[in-house]
């Protein structure tokens, strides 16, 4: 898959007509609690992460529980004595374009020294929830022992105190290496993302730390570019368009529509065809939405794509809901908020999971509503993730910047401290609610696509909070404890 040089006009492989909707009726709005454990799902969660061993240092004393629940006792990540390694997985689909090259570095497995996440997890319902469902079984994925102190980071950061997580695998150090190197050759020699005097923000991003971290089963680096590409163009329209290098909700709405032609084209007469296509150079969000969008479309089937355009503008939709707030000056209330987070989140991420990872799950699997409440809750917990390790960069930054303890502490006059304790425990709520809903799914519909699709939305989910936890150029804790 090249990865420089110039790309003339938009280009992308022949749309099919979308899929019929699924049969079945969207399920009501469902409220997040428990579900009661059933034997189909014994094993799931246990197999889907074994234990992962880190050096850390004493626990706090004033340190919170894993959860305020008390149906929620803490207790070791080591799964049960009755897990077993699993079968292999089913061979994955065929991977990218014979066109693409070949990676310049050599492929290594997903995780070193142990076998990686997704492998050690069996294909069957057997095994994604039930330390999340069961109450003999709810236990912290990280034993006391393994949370640093929170007056003391270690140098990779501290975990947020309480948040109930799973740790993950190192990621592989050769392709960390690999994709960070091709994507800054991306940003700066084919879609000119960024000034030089930005560059040092760019490295600090880790990206390519974040992506090998949340795709482990990712067969190639051209594989984990995909997933690359469109994760800087998406912050790079986050920040000249919203927030931190120009952005400003004031006009807003324009900027994103036209900037989102880049992944849905604009279908219009020959005579303003051109203008249109011209524009999609005009900056730096555009150049990286289309340049993105173009290698994920030819890796893609037309499903897959539709599905991520569609996410995408939800996401548009959730900035400009933010936009608005702060053009009024408007603080919404927690359950507003929470709903503006399930849009502006990461859901285009996860949803892209099966691409990334060379196979694809079908329109009518990914349609069901039960695997839409799968994604939707890992979007909102991962999203809340960064609320909460994001706080003090963002207090620190210039104007009013709304997160989750923000909003909990002026709506429900609170202290900044049990403010954000409070979104820790919305957060682990969302999490055991995801855990939950995939288990459930994982039972009713133990179809091999289905069952690799949840493995890798969990992966993405345990990924993304590693990244936060040990991107301390971007990010530190309150100190609350």
């Amino acid at each position: 898959m090249p990865d420089s040089g110039s790309l003339g006009p938009p280009t992308s492989l022949p749309e099919q007509p979308p899929a019929p909707p699924a049969t079945a009726p969207d399920a009501p709005a469902a409220t997040v609690t428990d579900r009661p454990v059933t034997s189909s799902v014994a094993h799931f969660l246990a197999g889907l992460h074994p234990p992962v061993t880190r050096p850390s240092s004493p626990p706090s004393p004033s340190m919170p529980p894993a959860s305020s629940n008390p149906s929620s006792p803490p207790s070791s990540s080591m799964p049960p004595a009755s897990w077993a390694p699993p079968s292999p997985l089913s061979p994955p689909a065929p991977s990218l374009p014979p066109t693409s090259p070949p990676a310049t570095a050599p492929e290594t497995s997903a995780a070193t020294g142990s076998d990686s996440v997704v492998r050690r997890v069996p294909v069957g319902p057997t095994g994604l929830g039930t330390t999340a469902l069961s109450l003999a079984r709810r236990q912290a994925a990280v034993p006391p022992d393994a949370v640093p102190a929170p007056s003391g980071p270690s140098a990779e950061g501290p975990v947020v105190p309480g948040l109930y997580h799973h740790p993950i695998p190192e990621p592989d150090p050769v392709r960390v290496a690999e994709v960070s190197r091709r994507i800054k050759r991306w940003a700066e020699d084919e879609v000119r993302l960024y000034p030089e005097e930005w560059e040092g923000q760019f490295d600090g991003f880790s990206v390519g730390r974040y992506m090998v971290a949340c795709h482990p089963d990712a067969p190639t680096v051209d594989h984990l570019m995909l997933a690359t590409r469109l994760m800087v163009a998406e912050n790079a329209v986050d920040d000249c368009y919203c927030e931190d290098h120009g952005g400003s909700p004031v006009g807003l709405g324009g900027r994103l529509l036209l900037a989102h032609t880049a992944l849905d084209h604009l279908h219009t007469t020959a005579e303003y065809a051109p203008e249109w296509s011209e524009s999609l150079g005009s900056d730096a969000p555009r150049r990286a939405y289309r340049s993105a969008m173009d290698h994920f479309v030819r890796a893609a089937t037309p499903s897959q794509a539709d599905r991520y355009r569609h996410d995408m503008a939800r996401l548009h939709l959730g900035y400009l809901a933010e936009a608005a707030w702060a053009e009024t000056g408007h603080v919404p209330e927690v359950w507003e908020y929470l709903a503006m987070r399930q849009f502006n989140n990461f859901r285009p991420c996860p949803t892209i999971t099966d691409t990334v990872g060379g196979y694809e799950l079908p329109a009518d699997l990914h349609a069901r509503p039960d695997m839409q409440r799968v994604i939707a809750l890992a979007g909102n917990a991962t999203t809340i993730v960064n609320d909460l390790y994001s706080y003090t960069k963002e207090l620190d930054s210039p104007g009013r910047h709304l997160n989750l303890p923000v909003v909990i502490a002026e709506r429900e006059h609170l202290s900044d401290r049990d403010a954000y304790l409070k979104a820790v425990e919305v957060h682990n709520e969302l999490m055991h609610a995801f855990e939950a809903a995939a288990a459930e799914l994982a039972a009713d519909c133990p179809v091999p696509a289905v069952l690799r699709f949840l493995r890798g939305v969990a992966a993405w989910v345990d990924g993304n909070h590693d990244w936060h936890r040990t991107n301390t150029y971007r990010y530190s804790l309150p100190d609350f404890w």
